[in-house]
């Protein structure tokens, strides 16, 4: 695998590729993900002079047979951005890999000491259940929409459903700028993609397509992060 290191509106120098090969250690990041597929950074520089302690952004996105995982930083300097982007990523990386280690489990335990370990786990009801399955049922659930909640879990305050024609990206500012929204979700009548046009600085916008990712099992990750980014 190896690293692309690419400038958007900006030249990326050899010396800072070489620093960039330097700072994000392939061995470790295969240590903690061996399904990476690839690893990209893009460097991008804000010229407004407002701007000057952020005017350098690094973006890296590492793509495997997992959940896309992105982290970016801006700072004075690309080098100091580098160092804040893949602190971000590190720390990721190292929550998706301690997430997969506790589904695992680190060791089995067997029949015999099942009970030791977790008392009254084998102690049956009047039902002929056991106390854990009885604990389990005794959970409320709720279905709201799609989602099944145990407990206290998320709250869902709304659930919409939208029906609308695909339309173009200027007709989706216009009815965003309509609603006094932030952002505004549509079908792109072009592309055909779910996407979403959102209010970025000042009068600028951006827009997020979403396209099926042909590596992605049945169960990927959404495209998750913040829309101001």
């Amino acid at each position: 695998m190896d690293i692309v290191v690419k400038g958007r509106k900006t030249e990326v120098p050899e010396r800072f590729r070489k620093h960039v090969a330097e700072k994000l250690k392939l061995e470790k990041i295969q240590k903690l993900d061996g399904k990476v597929i690839s690893l990209d950074v893009e460097v991008s520089k804000e010229h407004n002079p407002r701007q000057a302690d952020r005017s350098d952004r690094v973006e890296i996105t590492l793509r495997s047979r997992g959940p896309v995982i992105r982290a970016e930083a801006a700072a004075a300097d690309p080098y100091a951005a580098l160092d804040l982007a893949t602190g971000k990523l590190e720390a990721r990386l190292r929550k998706q890999h301690d997430k997969r280690h506790t589904r695992r489990g680190t060791g089995r335990l067997s029949a015999a000491e099942v009970a030791d370990v977790v008392p009254g786990v084998a102690e049956l009801n009047a039902n002929g259940k056991t106390l854990a399955e009885e604990a389990a049922e005794s959970i409320p659930t709720t279905r709201i929409g799609s989602l099944e909640v145990q407990g206290e879990g998320p709250l869902v305050v709304r659930e919409k459903l939208h029906t609308a024609a695909p339309m173009s990206l200027d007709q989706a500012l216009y009815e965003m700028e309509l609603v006094g929204h932030d952002f505004y979700l549509f079908v792109d009548s072009e592309t055909k993609q779910p996407s979403v046009v959102y209010r970025r600085h000042a009068y600028d916008y951006g827009v997020i397509r979403l396209e099926t990712d042909p590596l992605a099992g049945s169960e990927a990750g959404g495209a998750g992060g913040a829309l101001g980014g």
